[in-house]
């Protein structure tokens, strides 16, 4: 029992470790629906997503070879080869799916037009649409997690509660995050742009999980270790790109 304990709090840690990414997503994403209903929309997204979760996980642990078994294979000689399966295929496509959403951020915080109160309230998504994607990228975040979890322990009502324990976890830190980012906008771009090169992970690892290689050079996935210093120096950067802009409005005041 001791020994299932201290699993558990080990997953727990690895969840949250793991999900930053996922929390990020979940900030960003709740504040395109209406200011009112973004609490909502985090907690049963979120919520959502821990149920389909823990199925996933019970289905994964009966069904794990079908996932990693090719459904999709072809092979250009010389130019591409990819042995596509389930895991690689949900992975490339949350990848993309999250490059094009930061994308499109960046590209409309850049656009004038997007600024007029009218278009703003045009481009706002629905509750039901936020809520939809929040669970489904959450499912695309979960599969890392739930391969570690397995690979440290086969005791279902262990991973399941490590799970639960996550999640709740991530609906609170979630809205932290989101309010944070209300208050300090000029932080978004740098969200936007985090987001961008956790799309480009994803879409490493998918290309690496499904073999794929263009002229004979196969993907390699970008490594978290690589990652998360990315991730510090973009984060310096803004940060002293913010005091020197202050530095350099006071000076020009004076």
């Amino acid at each position: 029992m001791i020994d299932e304990i201290i699993t558990l709090l080990l997953l727990v840690l690895l969840q949250a470790v793991l999900g930053i990414d996922n929390l990020l997503y979940i900030s960003l994403e709740s504040q395109n629906a209406p200011e009112n209903k973004q609490r909502m929309v985090r907690t049963w997204g979120v919520g959502i997503a821990i149920i389909l979760r823990i199925a996933f996980l019970f289905l994964l642990l009966h069904l794990i070879e079908y996932f990693q078994n090719p459904f999709l294979q072809f092979n250009w000689e010389g130019i591409v080869h990819a042995d596509i399966n389930m895991h690689s295929a949900i992975v490339l496509l949350g990848g993309g799916f999250i490059v094009f959403s930061s994308m499109k951020g960046i590209w409309n915080m850049i656009s004038i037009e997007e600024h007029t109160a009218i278009n703003k309230k045009s481009k706002q998504k629905s509750v039901a649409q936020v809520i939809v994607l929040i669970v489904l990228m959450n499912m695309v975040f979960s599969f890392d997690s739930i391969l570690s979890a397995i690979a440290l322990t086969h005791v279902f009502w262990v991973m399941a509660t490590a799970i639960v324990i996550s999640g709740v976890m991530m609906i609170f830190i979630s809205g932290k995050v989101s309010e944070f980012l209300k208050k300090n906008r000029m932080y978004e771009v740098l969200g936007l742009f985090i987001l961008f090169l956790v799309g480009v992970m994803l879409l490493s690892e998918g290309g690496h999980l499904a073999q794929l290689s263009f002229f004979d050079t196969h993907i390699t996935p970008m490594n978290k270790t690589t990652f998360y210093f990315i991730i510090a120096i973009l984060v310096l950067t803004d940060i002293v790109q913010s005091r020197y802009k202050v530095k350099l409005m006071k000076e020009k005041k004076g």
